[in-house]
């Protein structure tokens, strides 16, 4: 709005996470309330959302050849308002209105599921949301970047330093400031996680050249002390497509990679990631590598060859490894779209016998959460206990 005001009627392009989980009308926490898509409260020409990078280039490109702002209806991964659905280009899937939404609940879990099932960069429809009079109209989300693309994009000269705008510094920055993206997406497809609506479900990974590249360069940092303190991202030990038919076909709309239980399809294979592993290992100048991302045991489970969970446990643990059961009430979890209980005490009672077998005395930090939708007090009760 004071971007608007200052410099009248120029192209304005909003994006990042906050503007990508708003584009749609939405249950505002704070307001206890729907809001529109902020399409409506921000008076922006486009929306971009996802991690964004081939639809800014796009953008630019077109502006950049003087095309008006309000003709770019056709790129993948962004959203604007129209008055009608006469400009978009794509397969079009409608939407309960803001309204609707706004009225009802059950119209709210429609659009929900709409949204989420066109999520799809190959797939997916066009979503068009009526609202107020005029039509919201959210493109297919873009291709992932290729793997040559996310070495690229990782490969520009960046500082690895907060802005300098922060005199006293972040604290947090030690954290993230020698760790690793490996990777992007998430197939696990929790109902309660924004990842599958923003990077989506199709994974992606670097190279092990480039990122051998970044490792070594951070060797070189004065403050570097030897340790990598994550080799991550969404799910950790995800480096490719979850089965062979994704990559032609998209992700399924009716059926989830692990949850109730896993695809007879998936590919669990964690032979890639434990190769970049042990290479990183052998840097000069690196003691240690660790992963605190979190991991996905289901997925470790379905993996029929140990060495990766045997050298997970022997090399890459801080002294604590991040796994998320969530809860432990199997109807609670159904909601989740997570496992069920047993998955996670399997995994634990590996986890307790492979420390043992390495001589480790290492812990899990478990993400738990309370007051989910379709949890009972009894549920809370017995998640506490």
């Amino acid at each position: 709005n004071r971007v608007r005001e200052v410099f009248g009627d120029i192209p304005i392009i909003i994006g990042g996470l906050e503007a990508s989980l708003r584009r749609f009308a939405h249950y505002d926490y704070w307001d206890d309330k729907v809001r529109r898509s902020i399409l409506f409260d921000a008076p922006a020409d486009l929306l971009v959302y996802g991690m964004g990078e081939s639809a800014t280039v796009e953008i630019a490109r077109r502006l950049s050849r003087k095309t008006p702002v309000r003709d770019i209806t056709d790129v993948a991964g962004t959203a604007y308002i129209a008055a009608d659905d006469s400009g978009c280009r794509f397969h079009k899937a409608p939407c309960p209105s803001y309204e609707e939404v706004c009225a009802d609940k059950t119209a709210y879990a429609r659009a929900t599921k709409i949204e989420y099932d066109e999520h799809d960069p190959i797939r997916g429809s066009a979503v068009l949301q009526p609202c107020e009079g005029r039509l919201l109209v959210v493109n297919p989300p873009a291709r992932p970047l290729r793997r040559e693309e996310l070495d690229r994009l990782f490969a520009l000269p960046y500082t690895r330093e907060v802005h300098p705008m922060y005199a006293e510094g972040i604290p947090a920055i030690e954290e993230v400031r020698f760790s690793i993206t490996h990777n992007r997406g998430c197939f696990g497809g929790c109902n309660f996680c924004a990842l599958a609506f923003h990077q989506g479900r199709m994974v992606t990974s670097r190279s092990h050249e480039s990122i051998i590249r970044e490792v070594t360069a951070l060797t070189k940092f004065p403050d570097f002390k030897g340790y990598i303190n994550d080799v991550g991202g969404p799910s950790a030990n995800f480096r490719h497509h979850s089965c062979k038919k994704q990559a032609k076909c998209g992700m399924c709309a009716d059926r989830r990679c692990l949850a109730p239980t896993p695809c007879p399809n998936l590919d669990a294979d964690h032979s890639d990631y434990l190769a970049l592993l042990r290479k990183l290992r052998q840097i000069p100048g690196v003691k240690k590598v660790f992963v605190r991302s979190g991991i996905r045991y289901d997925y470790m489970l379905e993996d029929k060859n140990d060495d990766f969970f045997a050298e997970l446990v022997k090399y890459h643990i801080s002294g604590q490894l991040k796994v998320a059961p969530e809860h432990c009430i199997d109807g609670v979890l159904d909601y989740m779209g997570k496992p069920h209980i047993d998955v996670y005490e399997k995994f634990m009672d590996k986890y307790k016998k492979m420390n043992n077998r390495f001589s480790k005395e290492q812990y899990v930090v478990p993400y738990l959460m309370s007051s989910h939708p379709g949890s009972t007090l009894a549920d809370a009760v017995a998640l506490a206990e």
